[in-house]
């Protein structure tokens, strides 16, 4: 199969050096995402667009269009029959195979879009297709304004595309093609979209997490920053930073007046994550805030929260409002993760201040131990991304097997799209439980069977079955078959 990726309208009117550098970089960041899917995929760099040649079956060629379409800098996948430019009367010949059942009682319409020197327009090519197509098809008719079928080809120079499909992309940058940023996710509704936002618009972006207080949080928030990377990152290095804020929070409810703990605390955290952000050589700070939203979301409180660092601080979401954000996170898959999340409010403010000031804001902070945050800076982890799951295993001994067990039972964990593209196919019995719901629905689980996880690329299963060993009776494994 092939196909063409259009760019990003925008890479397009940037200089020659920035674009070519854009473009590489979607190139690469293309290649090292479908190799996985297919080790012989092949992807062509053009001025103008990708062409991507891979020769696997149908299941992985709709698992590469998936991936294709969560790729930030694509602004459409077209899957096209390319030939070598004939005659008119050779594209008819070309277009006739593909479309011509489509046509049978619908409308349609022939568009063209031509590059290079010829002998024809591309409305020569749209009238003389248009007319052969009504004479030799059963098609209801042309439609030009509103065709229930468009007919859609490409030419450029010597080359005839032949489009049968044409998929919609995310358009924005490709990921790694600008400066990195380090996002505040703590895993609700806004977090992960600011950081699917930046990730579209090109940002390399690490995640920072604050714990406060308990695993099932952190799990939960690496659980939906380990699938925004899986789906939008394209491979991308980044790191998780998860640091301990338990101590922060005692330190606030003890020394700070309970109107100013909101902003406060949100002041720590942005000192914590500057010093972090200066050790990555990162400029920039992403959080998901929305004026007005919650209380120290005003104008007011968010412009004596900034003051405490010299960061750029990046709030995608700040005009949007929720119920866009939900929608947002609809799209982009991360809402399940947001609705099973564990909550963890350690600072709430019985009156919490609106329009603080800067003033009595440092001087509350006087009575704070800043030595806290030194603490909780040592004792920080960082870890790749892609071996969150090596972090857990060190505390649970977790049995890998590339075969099924007899009498076991499989649970597939992956998301409910992802589980549609590639079916699990074995003989044992297969329970479908998305990783989201996981830990909700464990107590429903049979404490006398065994049960092995399966996840796509094995991380997602390591993760929750360590998680389920240490916090649960169950006997849990991780299946994990071998790709060929």
């Amino acid at each position: 199969m092939k196909y063409v990726v259009k760019f990003f309208s925008e890479i397009a009117i940037k200089s020659t050096p920035v674009r070519r550098r854009f473009v590489d970089k979607l190139a690469s960041n293309a290649r090292a995402v479908l190799v996985e899917l297919d080790p012989q995929v092949v992807v062509r760099r053009h001025w103008d667009k990708l062409e991507i040649e891979s020769e696997a079956d149908e299941s992985l060629q709709r698992q590469i269009v998936d991936a294709l379409q969560h790729m930030s800098g694509i602004t459409y996948i077209l899957e096209v029959q390319s030939h070598p430019l004939p005659d008119l009367a050779g594209i008819i010949e070309k277009v006739m195979p593909v479309y011509a059942e489509r046509l049978a009682g619908k409308s349609f319409a022939v568009r063209c879009k031509r590059s290079g020197q010829h002998s024809f327009s591309s409305l020569d090519v749209e009238r003389e297709v248009g007319a052969a197509l009504l004479r030799q098809t059963e098609a209801a008719g042309v439609n030009l304004s509103q065709p229930e079928v468009t007919v859609d080809l490409e030419i450029s120079k010597k080359s005839l595309y032949v489009v049968a499909e044409r998929y919609r992309g995310i358009g924005g940058y490709p990921v790694g093609s600008l400066d990195p940023v380090v996002s505040l996710i703590s895993g609700g509704f806004d977090s992960p979209v600011a950081s699917y936002l930046t990730m579209k618009r090109g940002m390399r972006t690490h995640f920072l997490f604050f714990n406060l207080g308990g695993r099932d949080h952190e799990v939960g928030v690496k659980e939906v920053a380990l699938y925004l990377w899986q789906k939008y990152g394209c491979n991308q290095r980044v790191l998780f930073i998860s640091v301990p804020f338990e101590e922060v929070v005692a330190e606030l409810l003890g020394q700070i007046e309970d109107s100013h703990m909101g902003v406060i605390l949100k002041r720590m955290m942005l000192r914590v994550a500057e010093r972090i952000a200066d050790q990555l050589e990162v400029d920039a700070l992403v959080t998901g805030e929305c004026v007005a939203q919650v209380s120290s979301q005003t104008l007011r409180n968010l412009s004596v929260i900034d003051q405490v660092t010299s960061k750029l601080v990046l709030r995608p979401l700040i005009a949007t409002d929720k119920e866009d954000i939900v929608r947002m996170a609809s799209q982009i898959g991360t809402q399940e993760f947001a609705a099973n999340m564990p909550e963890y409010c350690g600072v709430i403010s019985v009156n919490p201040t609106t329009r603080a000031k800067l003033g009595r804001v440092e001087a509350q902070e006087q009575r704070f131990d800043m030595s806290i945050l030194d603490r909780a800076i040592a004792n920080a982890t960082q870890t790749r991304i892609d071996r969150l799951a090596e972090q857990d295993l060190e505390r649970s001994e977790v049995e890998v097997l590339t075969v099924p067990l007899s009498g076991a039972t499989i649970i597939d964990i992956r998301h409910p799209d992802e589980e549609q593209l590639a079916p699990l196919r074995v003989h044992e019995e297969v329970l479908k439980i998305p990783f989201f719901e996981l830990h909700s629905k464990a107590a429903t689980l049979a404490a006398d069977q065994t049960y092995m996880l399966y996840c796509g690329k094995g991380v997602m299963s390591r993760l929750h079955a360590s998680h389920l060993i240490d916090s649960t009776n169950l006997t849990v494994k991780v299946y994990a078959p071998r790709t060929l």
